[in-house]
Protein backbone atom coordinates (compact mmCIF):
# COMPACT_ATOMS: atom_id res chain seq x y z
CA UNK A 1 0.00 0.00 0.00
CA UNK A 2 1.27 3.35 -0.79
CA UNK A 3 1.20 5.67 2.52
CA UNK A 4 1.41 9.24 2.01
CA UNK A 5 4.76 9.24 3.93
CA UNK A 6 6.42 7.24 1.42
CA UNK A 7 5.42 9.64 -1.54
CA UNK A 8 6.93 12.64 0.42
CA UNK A 9 9.87 10.73 0.77
CA UNK A 10 10.01 9.36 -2.63
CA UNK A 11 9.76 13.38 -4.18
CA UNK A 12 12.23 14.57 -1.98
CA UNK A 13 14.92 11.92 -2.65
CA UNK A 14 13.85 12.38 -6.45
CA UNK A 15 14.78 16.05 -5.91
CA UNK A 16 18.05 15.92 -3.92
CA UNK A 17 19.47 13.31 -6.77
CA UNK A 18 17.82 15.46 -10.03
CA UNK A 19 18.47 18.35 -8.58
CA UNK A 20 21.86 19.19 -10.00
CA UNK A 21 20.29 18.27 -13.77
CA UNK A 22 17.60 20.16 -12.91
CA UNK A 23 18.88 23.33 -12.17
CA UNK A 24 20.86 23.52 -15.29
CA UNK A 25 17.70 22.54 -17.47
CA UNK A 26 15.38 25.00 -15.72
CA UNK A 27 14.70 27.22 -18.29
CA UNK A 28 12.42 28.30 -21.22
CA UNK A 29 12.03 25.76 -24.11
CA UNK A 30 12.86 26.56 -27.25
CA UNK A 31 10.52 26.21 -28.78
CA UNK A 32 8.42 28.27 -26.20
CA UNK A 33 10.77 30.94 -26.94
CA UNK A 34 10.40 30.28 -31.01
CA UNK A 35 6.53 30.91 -30.09
CA UNK A 36 7.03 34.11 -28.11
CA UNK A 37 9.32 35.78 -29.96
CA UNK A 38 6.68 35.15 -32.97
CA UNK A 39 4.07 36.68 -31.11
CA UNK A 40 2.71 40.37 -31.97
CA UNK A 41 -0.16 41.50 -30.10
CA UNK A 42 -2.38 40.04 -27.31
CA UNK A 43 -2.74 36.25 -26.88
CA UNK A 44 -4.05 35.22 -23.89
CA UNK A 45 -4.68 31.13 -23.79
CA UNK A 46 -0.95 30.34 -25.13
CA UNK A 47 0.64 32.44 -22.28
CA UNK A 48 -1.53 31.56 -19.73
CA UNK A 49 -0.53 27.73 -20.85
CA UNK A 50 2.88 29.43 -20.58
CA UNK A 51 2.78 30.50 -17.42
CA UNK A 52 0.99 27.09 -15.78
CA UNK A 53 3.89 24.95 -17.31
CA UNK A 54 6.62 27.50 -15.86
CA UNK A 55 4.84 26.75 -12.19
CA UNK A 56 4.06 23.00 -12.63
CA UNK A 57 7.77 22.24 -13.54
CA UNK A 58 9.53 25.00 -11.46
CA UNK A 59 10.76 22.81 -8.86
CA UNK A 60 12.13 25.78 -6.79
CA UNK A 61 8.83 27.11 -6.60
CA UNK A 62 7.14 24.16 -5.44
CA UNK A 63 9.77 23.25 -2.59
CA UNK A 64 9.32 26.50 -1.11
CA UNK A 65 5.69 26.13 -1.49
CA UNK A 66 5.54 22.47 0.12
CA UNK A 67 7.86 23.73 3.17
CA UNK A 68 5.26 26.92 3.52
CA UNK A 69 2.31 24.67 3.60
CA UNK A 70 3.96 21.83 6.03
CA UNK A 71 2.46 22.84 8.79
CA UNK A 72 -0.64 24.42 7.97
CA UNK A 73 -3.34 23.00 8.91
CA UNK A 74 -6.24 25.53 8.48
CA UNK A 75 -7.16 26.24 5.11
CA UNK A 76 -7.53 30.24 5.96
CA UNK A 77 -3.61 29.84 6.85
CA UNK A 78 -2.97 28.47 3.66
CA UNK A 79 -4.55 30.70 1.74
CA UNK A 80 -2.99 33.64 4.03
CA UNK A 81 0.53 32.30 3.36
CA UNK A 82 -0.40 31.58 -0.50
CA UNK A 83 -1.77 35.07 -1.44
CA UNK A 84 1.72 36.40 0.70
CA UNK A 85 3.96 34.74 -1.87
CA UNK A 86 1.41 35.32 -4.91
CA UNK A 87 1.50 39.04 -4.02
CA UNK A 88 5.35 39.15 -3.79
CA UNK A 89 6.48 37.30 -6.71
CA UNK A 90 3.55 38.94 -8.56
CA UNK A 91 5.02 42.27 -7.60
CA UNK A 92 8.13 41.81 -8.64
CA UNK A 93 7.20 39.46 -12.52
CA UNK A 94 5.11 42.58 -13.54
CA UNK A 95 7.27 45.60 -12.24
CA UNK A 96 10.46 44.08 -13.54
CA UNK A 97 9.35 43.22 -16.82
CA UNK A 98 7.51 45.99 -17.62
CA UNK A 99 10.25 48.53 -16.24
CA UNK A 100 12.96 46.30 -17.50
CA UNK A 101 14.79 45.91 -14.14
CA UNK A 102 16.38 42.78 -14.73
CA UNK A 103 18.75 40.74 -12.56
CA UNK A 104 21.89 38.06 -12.30
CA UNK A 105 19.79 34.77 -12.94
CA UNK A 106 22.28 32.77 -10.80
CA UNK A 107 22.22 35.27 -8.11
CA UNK A 108 18.22 35.17 -7.97
CA UNK A 109 17.73 31.24 -8.38
CA UNK A 110 20.85 30.98 -5.42
CA UNK A 111 18.52 33.13 -3.03
CA UNK A 112 15.58 30.94 -4.18
CA UNK A 113 17.26 28.09 -2.99
CA UNK A 114 18.03 29.42 0.21
CA UNK A 115 14.11 30.42 0.55
CA UNK A 116 14.00 26.58 0.72
CA UNK A 117 16.47 26.17 2.90
CA UNK A 118 15.16 28.60 5.84
CA UNK A 119 11.53 27.30 5.05
CA UNK A 120 13.14 23.59 5.86
CA UNK A 121 15.08 25.16 8.98
CA UNK A 122 12.19 27.01 10.21
CA UNK A 123 9.88 23.93 10.05
CA UNK A 124 12.16 21.99 12.44
CA UNK A 125 12.69 24.79 14.76
CA UNK A 126 16.01 26.12 13.78
CA UNK A 127 15.73 29.56 14.42
CA UNK A 128 14.08 29.50 17.88
CA UNK A 129 16.73 27.28 19.15
CA UNK A 130 19.17 30.06 18.67
CA UNK A 131 16.60 32.67 20.18
CA UNK A 132 16.06 34.09 16.52
CA UNK A 133 12.50 35.31 15.92
CA UNK A 134 11.26 36.08 12.18
CA UNK A 135 7.87 36.94 11.29
CA UNK A 136 6.84 33.84 8.84
CA UNK A 137 4.62 36.02 6.85
CA UNK A 138 6.92 38.93 6.09
CA UNK A 139 9.86 36.54 5.11
CA UNK A 140 6.99 34.32 2.44
CA UNK A 141 5.91 37.71 1.00
CA UNK A 142 10.01 38.89 0.44
CA UNK A 143 10.84 35.53 -0.71
CA UNK A 144 8.00 35.76 -2.87
CA UNK A 145 9.15 39.20 -4.37
CA UNK A 146 12.61 36.95 -5.05
CA UNK A 147 10.72 34.25 -6.56
CA UNK A 148 9.16 37.05 -9.11
CA UNK A 149 12.18 38.25 -9.65
CA UNK A 150 13.52 35.42 -10.77
CA UNK A 151 10.14 34.81 -12.77
CA UNK A 152 10.98 38.35 -14.84
CA UNK A 153 14.41 37.36 -15.12
CA UNK A 154 13.40 34.27 -17.30
CA UNK A 155 10.34 36.01 -19.28
CA UNK A 156 12.85 39.29 -20.23
CA UNK A 157 15.02 36.46 -21.79
CA UNK A 158 12.00 35.43 -23.84
CA UNK A 159 12.26 39.10 -25.88
CA UNK A 160 8.56 39.17 -26.13
CA UNK A 161 7.12 42.12 -28.48
CA UNK A 162 6.14 45.66 -26.77
CA UNK A 163 2.84 45.23 -28.99
CA UNK A 164 0.37 43.49 -26.02
CA UNK A 165 3.09 43.37 -23.68
CA UNK A 166 0.97 43.81 -20.70
CA UNK A 167 -1.61 41.71 -22.03
CA UNK A 168 0.39 38.82 -22.66
CA UNK A 169 2.22 39.22 -19.19
CA UNK A 170 -0.71 39.32 -16.99
CA UNK A 171 -2.00 36.33 -18.73
CA UNK A 172 1.20 34.88 -18.15
CA UNK A 173 1.10 35.76 -14.26
CA UNK A 174 -2.47 34.22 -14.11
CA UNK A 175 -1.13 31.02 -15.77
CA UNK A 176 1.62 31.07 -13.05
CA UNK A 177 -1.05 31.17 -10.40
CA UNK A 178 -3.29 28.54 -11.78
CA UNK A 179 -0.30 26.19 -11.95
CA UNK A 180 -0.11 26.83 -8.66
CA UNK A 181 -3.23 26.00 -7.38
CA UNK A 182 -3.34 23.12 -9.04
CA UNK A 183 0.18 21.90 -7.15
CA UNK A 184 -1.28 23.23 -3.81
CA UNK A 185 -4.12 21.45 -3.95
CA UNK A 186 -2.48 17.80 -4.53
CA UNK A 187 0.00 19.46 -1.93
CA UNK A 188 -2.14 20.49 0.51
CA UNK A 189 -4.62 16.82 0.08
CA UNK A 190 -1.42 14.94 0.78
CA UNK A 191 -0.79 16.77 4.01
CA UNK A 192 -4.10 16.27 5.26
CA UNK A 193 -4.23 12.74 4.53
CA UNK A 194 -1.09 11.82 5.95
CA UNK A 195 -1.02 14.21 9.25
CA UNK A 196 -3.47 12.10 10.60
CA UNK A 197 -1.19 8.87 10.60
CA UNK A 198 1.39 8.41 12.46
CA UNK A 199 3.97 7.99 10.52
CA UNK A 200 4.21 12.26 9.82
CA UNK A 201 5.33 12.78 13.44
CA UNK A 202 8.03 10.45 12.88
CA UNK A 203 9.15 11.68 9.70
CA UNK A 204 8.06 15.03 9.53
CA UNK A 205 11.40 16.00 11.08
CA UNK A 206 13.22 13.99 7.96
CA UNK A 207 11.58 15.05 5.30
CA UNK A 208 12.24 19.02 6.22
CA UNK A 209 15.80 17.98 6.34
CA UNK A 210 15.52 16.26 3.22
CA UNK A 211 14.00 19.62 2.24
CA UNK A 212 16.93 21.82 3.13
CA UNK A 213 19.27 19.24 1.68
CA UNK A 214 17.62 20.16 -2.07
CA UNK A 215 17.63 23.96 -1.06
CA UNK A 216 21.52 23.90 -0.13
CA UNK A 217 21.87 21.94 -3.71
CA UNK A 218 19.83 24.28 -5.36
CA UNK A 219 22.05 27.01 -3.90
CA UNK A 220 25.10 25.33 -4.56
CA UNK A 221 24.74 24.87 -8.22
CA UNK A 222 23.77 28.52 -8.68
CA UNK A 223 26.80 29.20 -7.19
CA UNK A 224 28.61 27.27 -9.01
CA UNK A 225 27.55 28.42 -12.32
CA UNK A 226 27.94 32.32 -11.04
CA UNK A 227 31.51 31.98 -10.39
CA UNK A 228 32.01 29.80 -14.12
CA UNK A 229 29.93 32.19 -16.07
Amino acid sequence: MIRPAHVVAACLIAAALLVPELALAHDVAEGDKAFVQSVEGPAVFPFLYLGAKHMVTGYDHIAFLVGVVFFLHRLRDVVLYVSLFTLGHSITLLGGVLLGIGANAYVIDAIIGLSVVYKGVENIGGFKRIGLNIDTRAAVLVFGLFHGMGLATKVMDLEMSRDGLLTNLVAFNVGVELGQVLVLAFVVSLFAVWRHRSSFTRYAFAANVALILVGLVLTAVQVEGYISS
